[in-house]
């Protein structure tokens, strides 16, 4: 059957606009956190560019069904896989009451874990492609396609005006696989301590739950308005 025209499209659009920062000589990395909705976009870009680096932040608190699944679409993609973490041991995450930060102080937990193993990458590289959209949330809505990060770079959003629908589009007629966790009523997948099963059918509906937290940090401090 293949693709919609308009999603075919916007998939074009993807490859020229990957195209104008090669013929710039711009240098770029993606990131992934390795859930089904983020394989359209690897996918697209593993027809783009060859040998693109593509960065996983290990925070050590993945379902072990997320570090299984990265291989195996690493393997399936053939991409060209990093992984970073955080240089501040886990011994070195807990509060005074010796627990680990994500029970007490999420934001700066997921600041060790995730925003600062990623500042060093975007001092690094000229361009930053990540898959977020702006159906996701409040913040993402405001987001452009491209932004300016506080080390002078870009960043990329390729799927800002994708819809779960059309994503879901891409991964039915591409045949991609899926998460294992996918069955089990999860929607978006983070970290094991802070993710539960949303109960209001909304995409990010299960992480931070009960919190007014909706960001782990990367797609609001890394972003130079």
């Amino acid at each position: 059957m293949g693709l919609s025209s308009n999603l075919d499209h916007k998939v074009q659009l993807i490859h020229r606009q990957i195209a104008d920062f090669q013929d710039d000589k711009k240098s770029l990395f993606a990131s992934s956190s390795f859930q089904t909705h983020s394989l359209p976009m690897l996918h697209i870009l593993g027809r783009s560019v060859a040998d693109l680096p593509v960065y996983f932040i290990q925070t050590g608190f993945h379902f072990p069904e997320t570090l299984a699944f990265r291989d195996k679409v690493a393997k399936e993609f053939d991409l060209t896989l990093k992984n970073i973490e955080s240089h501040v041991p886990k011994s070195q995450q807990r509060n005074a009451q010796g627990n680990l930060y994500f029970t007490s102080d999420p934001d700066y937990c997921c600041f060790l874990n995730k925003t600062q193993p990623m500042q060093p990458l975007l001092a690094q590289f000229d361009v930053w492609v990540n898959g977020v959209r702006a159906d996701q949330n409040a913040n993402r809505k405001n987001l452009n396609s491209i932004e300016n990060t506080p080390q002078g770079g870009m960043r990329y959003h390729p799927m800002l005006d994708w819809s779960r629908k059309e994503i879901w589009e891409y991964i039915t007629e591409m045949n991609l696989p899926r998460h294992p966790l996918d069955n089990q009523g999860y929607m978006s997948i983070g970290c094991e301590p802070c993710t539960l099963k949303p109960t209001l059918g909304e995409e990010r509906d299960g992480r931070w739950l009960g919190q007014s937290k909706t960001e782990c940090g990367l797609h609001t401090e890394l972003v130079s308005k």
